[in-house]
């Protein structure tokens, strides 16, 4: 086995991971949707499993723009979650840092860089 063999056999391991990483992905995406009914689900779920390469560039090229807004409206909601149930808020935050340059702990620079990654 030379060299240019293993280079071509780990290329084909990646390109399989990542395909399967593609095929959960676009999966995931499909049975989170809460917009698609049961019957769009399960003609797409036939699609992928028949045709799966034309299934997914066909999902990702017709829906790939709402996956990223779904993923991000998934973190945030899960962000908000855990703020809720750890009991973090902005407002909590922003007065600690005024209580704590109030009390000269820390400086007025550092005081606006911590605000304004906790506003932003």
């Amino acid at each position: 086995m030379d060299f240019m063999t293993f280079l071509l056999d780990v290329l084909i391991i990646f390109v399989f991971i990542m395909w399967f990483w593609l095929l959960i992905t676009v999966m995931g995406d499909l049975f989170r949707r809460h917009d698609v009914g049961g019957f769009a689900k399960v003609i797409w779920v036939i699609f992928l499993v028949l045709l799966p390469y034309l299934g997914v560039f066909a999902y990702l090229l017709t829906q790939g723009s709402g996956m990223a807004r779904r993923n991000m409206a998934q973190a945030e909601k899960a962000r908000d979650e855990l703020r809720s149930i750890v009991g973090f808020s902005a407002a909590d935050e922003l007065e600690k840092l005024d209580r704590l340059k109030a009390a000269g702990s820390i400086s007025a620079d550092e005081h606006a860089s911590l605000r304004a990654r906790l506003v932003g």
